[in-house]
């Protein structure tokens, strides 16, 4: 065998991929190639954050390889095209590509299965790449998937994760095959200007760093609002510039509270991928319909408005909103939040909701996003489809001295301690002065509307 291509999605490192070290074991060079799609455009995936970090990785991955002697190939146009084009060009008789779960990801995989076949070469795709457990590894006896996580935790807590691969030592590349040049952040408008920085390198310094200073406190602090006690992992592994499988051997040998709750977290991603992976229409359908009559068009329109810019009136949900719109990113226990107050507190379809999270997210995935949307919209794998979030009480419990919104809302800044979560209290001529909006529903009215429309009053 003389040379391979292997074929960069959502798995943008040279650390523990499994496709790369394939090809590189069996042929004598490899041609390493990301396509910029138009239809992942189109579909709605390419949106200015992910463009923006997505060409952080690449060049991330490119110095990566040119390290080793290698380079990345970048090509724009249909993926399925391109691929055949550069296997031609290369005279590659094999491609390896890692698989994933969506059905955007499962038809696109087809369609190059079939026009390589076509010209006699191989599809090789790869398992546990992009997630620490494939999707089908795990299932219980009467169904293709779980649809509760506790037993598929269990089960998955059961599966050994593969030993993560080491990165390559050299890569040889053909020198026929030309590449674009590579893109740039700078060429990307629009970017929320707090993104943070992607790629695999600083991706590996973000997990060395939060391994020594983060994962102990995990348990106790991943809700903190105002701590950030987060691991801000989550982008690095949309992008696959970190290994899951990686992420779940190198916390377990630290060991503690800390490192078995940060794994659980990895395992509800798995989780969510393998019910995607077996129900792809849950992307846009509900998983578990409610038979709900959301709330849409005019009736809501100003309600979707004032949530989307964070000027509900309630500072915790308003001060997640604008850490998104900043950031690109927003705090897991603020995603619960907005979400709950979204499709319960407004009675507005979670579809709304997702599709904002996916125009900002730079973690935007498919599985995740649309699946969190569903459990928390009660549409999805929630054993308690009927429980409401209570802004208030969740503000008092999971930012208790108001630091968070005080970051977030600067108009509430100078409100000392946790009278910032009710600025609605304040004497008639201070409340003025804060320039901050009245709410714009009474959390009683909202619950007692989703009540009555799930027939639980």
């Amino acid at each position: 065998m003389n040379t391979s291509v292997v074929l960069f999605t959502a798995d943008l490192r040279v650390h523990d991929h499994p496709p790369l070290r394939a090809a590189l074991r069996d042929a004598r060079a490899v041609v390493p190639l990301f396509v910029r799609d138009p239809a992942v455009a189109a579909a709605g995936f390419a949106v200015p954050n992910r463009l923006g970090f997505l060409a952080d990785c690449l060049r991330d991955l490119d110095a990566s390889l040119r390290a080793r002697g290698g380079r990345l190939v970048v090509r724009s146009g249909d993926l399925v095209a391109q691929v055949c084009r550069v296997a031609a060009e290369a005279g590659a008789d094999e491609v390896h590509l890692a698989a994933d779960v969506s059905g955007f990801a499962q038809r696109r995989e087809e369609r190059l299965r079939r026009a390589l076949e076509a010209r006699g070469v191989r599809l090789r795709v790869h398992e546990t790449v992009t997630g620490a457990v494939p999707p089908g590894a795990v299932t219980p006896a009467a169904s293709d998937h779980f649809a509760v996580f506790t037993p598929y935790f269990r089960r998955w807590s059961e599966q050994p994760p593969r030993a993560p691969l080491g990165a390559p030592r050299a890569v040889r590349v053909p020198d026929q095959v030309a590449s674009e040049r590579m893109p740039a952040r700078e060429d990307v408008p629009g970017l929320s200007p707090g993104l943070a920085p992607g790629g695999e390198s600083e991706g590996r310094r973000r997990l060395t760093a939060w391994l020594r200073t983060g994962l102990g406190a995990y348990e106790e602090r991943h809700d903190d609002l105002a701590g950030d006690a987060t691991s801000r992992l989550s982008p690095h592994l949309h992008f696959g510039t970190l290994s899951a499988v990686e992420l779940v051997h190198r916390a377990r040998a630290a060991g503690g509270a800390g490192a078995d709750a940060f794994v659980r977290q990895l395992a509800w991603r798995d989780f969510h991928r393998q019910v995607l992976a077996a129900r792809p229409a849950a992307a846009r359908a509900d998983y578990r319909t409610r038979h709900d009559g959301w709330r849409t068009g005019s009736e809501a329109g100003d309600d979707i408005a004032a949530w989307r810019e964070g000027r509900t009136g309630y500072p915790v949900i308003d001060a997640a909103m604008r850490q998104l719109r900043h950031e690109g990113w927003m705090h897991n226990r603020g995603r619960l939040l907005t979400a709950s107050f979204l499709t319960k507190t407004l009675y507005v379809d979670w579809r709304v909701g997702a599709r904002h999270f996916l125009d900002l997210l730079v973690d935007g995935d498919v599985a995740a996003n649309q699946l969190n949307w569903q459990w928390a919209a009660g549409t999805g794998t929630d054993t308690r489809p009927h429980r409401v979030l209570n802004p208030l009480v969740q503000a008092r419990r999971f930012d208790p001295d108001g630091s968070y919104v005080r970051r977030w809302v600067p108009e509430l800044a100078r409100i000392e301690g946790p009278a910032v979560h009710e600025p609605w209290r304040l004497p008639g001529p201070e409340r003025a002065a804060v320039g901050y909006p009245d709410p714009i529903i009474d959390l009683a009215e909202g619950l007692a509307r989703f009540r009555r429309a799930r027939g639980r009053d």
